[in-house]
């Protein structure tokens, strides 16, 4: 399968469909029209010795520096090595390479003056599996995610390290091996790549995919929990959420109902109570409100994601040529997005917490066994598997600060506020990670609670679940080590996300 880049109209379940199936990227020949006309303004710059920021002058506080002619290409490759300076542990093989794919798309706007044998680097990168090592930390989300893109870009002239055919490797020795010449950065290129929030972006990506079907797989994972504890039903009816109007809400009651079709298990109110607590009753209204973060953030990466956020951007309007300094790198649209990611996902994780805390608590678990356990007092069964997702969950609400808030200023003031949107973005995936493991936990007590209710009156789809995990985790017949199950079902989750289905 071929991924299209055109810049203008890629999306989320495009990425998602790109990781799944190792797809490669193609431009068509009007779209790389639009980039020879960019590059040859830009050589027309050079040609006439206008002053314009980033070709013939330098960077940030040196933008008044005027560059000798003949020096135009050191300095972009001066530009990217000086830059390269991130730190920590790489960005996750998946980010880095959507990350290219979306400079890729950036570039071919026709906005960023880099040259065709620039566009043809990044595709042959993509294509061929060519994954840029580009460490985590050292961003401040303006002027652009730099020191990552700096990395990325070291890549592509040779300089820096790449992962390839699961090995580490200098990018010289693998484009040695492929008879492939390293990039020659000119004039402009070297800003043009740096210059924007691929980083933050495609990290938020990867975790607005994950934590999207997260909240998907939360609503099975709650079903089975609500049947264990022989739920009231009456609190999903549909109208009870058409009268608050929140579509989310209404979807989410709609998919649980459609979960608890046909169990023996759920109960109506006045049975054996007359209302649930609210981690039961309330799922629609606090799971919904997530969707209606994720979709918040969907938007708003689809928008930055076909977006020209480099500097400067050049023009070609009705035979009018502009080259236009502004700041359409600075992160602060995709920083509170992303922020806004890691309050929705960390809800996630603090509502199934609380749900499998009533399944382990004998005062709560409507007669269960305490902790779930085969033998009580000899074997502690799933009680410290409840600590692990509080420490999970306490530990959600210090990454859920918003990232955004804070601004240091850089380049001797001259980049006076930044949006530490790849902060944000990191610690969103944290989030993520952590959420997964907690419903993870809430997942191997619930399978456990409800054997003990009897599993052929789960309903016919949350049996089905029951099955499928079974074969993943097995019952708790005895204390043994609970870290391998959680794992193993955390990354059935995370694969989940990647599936056409739930």
């Amino acid at each position: 399968m071929v991924l299209h880049l055109d810049g203008e109209s890629l999306t989320i379940n495009e990425i998602k469909h790109f990781l799944e199936h190792s797809d490669t990227v193609s431009i068509g020949d009007l779209t790389l029209e639009r980039v020879r006309k960019s590059r040859q303004i830009v050589e027309d710059i050079i040609e006439k010795k206008q002053v314009i920021y980033g070709i013939t002058t330098g960077f940030g506080l040196f933008s008044d520096v005027r560059i000798d002619e003949g020096e135009y290409n050191q300095l972009q490759t001066n530009l990217i090595r000086s830059h390269s300076c991130g730190m920590g542990k790489p960005f996750p093989k998946n980010v880095a390479l959507v990350m290219m794919v979306l400079r890729l798309n950036t570039l071919i706007k026709g906005h960023s003056g880099a040259s065709e044998a620039l566009i043809d680097q990044l595709q042959y990168f993509i294509n061929h599996r060519i994954i840029p090592v580009i460490p985590e930390q050292g961003s401040l989300g303006a002027s652009g995610d730099l020191a990552p893109l700096s990395h990325l870009t070291l890549a592509l002239i040779g300089e820096g390290e790449v992962y390839y055919e699961d090995q580490r490797l200098d990018s010289r020795d693998v484009l040695k091996r492929l008879n492939r010449e390293p990039h020659v950065l000119k004039a402009k290129e070297g800003l043009a790549m740096i210059n924007g929030t691929q980083p933050m972006t495609a990290q938020g990506i990867i975790s607005h995919i994950e934590a999207e079907s997260l909240g998907l797989q939360a609503e099975w994972i709650a079903s089975l929990t609500h049947q264990a504890l022989n739920g009231i039903t009456d609190a999903y009816n549909e109208n009870v959420h058409k009268v608050r109007n929140h579509p989310e809400q209404i979807e989410v009651a709609a998919r649980m109902r459609d979960w608890l079709e046909g169990s023996e298990l759920t109960t109506k109110q006045g049975d054996i109570r007359v209302q649930d607590a609210y981690t039961l009753r309330c799922i629609p209204q606090i799971h919904g409100a997530s969707f209606q973060v994720f979709n918040y953030v969907k938007e708003k990466l689809e928008y930055e994601m076909n977006a020209a956020n480099d500097n400067p951007l050049i023009f070609d309007n009705d035979n009018e040529t502009l080259v236009i300094s502004g700041g359409n790198f600075h992160g602060q649209p995709v920083a509170f997005a992303l922020d806004f990611l890691k309050i929705g996902t960390s809800e996630l994780a603090n509502v199934s917490e609380r749900r499998l805390e009533r399944l382990v608590n004998p005062q709560l678990n409507q007669g269960l066994p305490a902790f779930l356990s085969p033998q009580p007092g000899l074997q502690s069964g799933a009680m410290i598997m409840q600590y692990a997702a509080a420490s999970l969950v306490s530990e959600n609400k210090t990454l859920a600060h918003p990232a955004s808030v804070d601004s240091i200023p850089s380049s001797a003031n001259q980049e006076d506020h930044v949006s530490m949107g790849t902060i944000a973005s990191r610690h969103g995936y944290q989030i993520v990670e952590n959420a997964r493991r907690v419903l993870a936990i809430e997942t191997i007590i619930a399978l456990q609670a409800v054997e003990h209710k009897d599993v052929k009156k789960l309903s016919p789809k949350t049996y089905e679940k029951y099955n499928q995990l079974r074969k993943i985790v097995p019952s708790i017949t005895e204390d043994r080590q609970f870290h391998k199950d959680i794992e193993a079902v955390s990354q059935y989750l995370r694969e989940a996300a990647y599936k056409e289905t739930v």
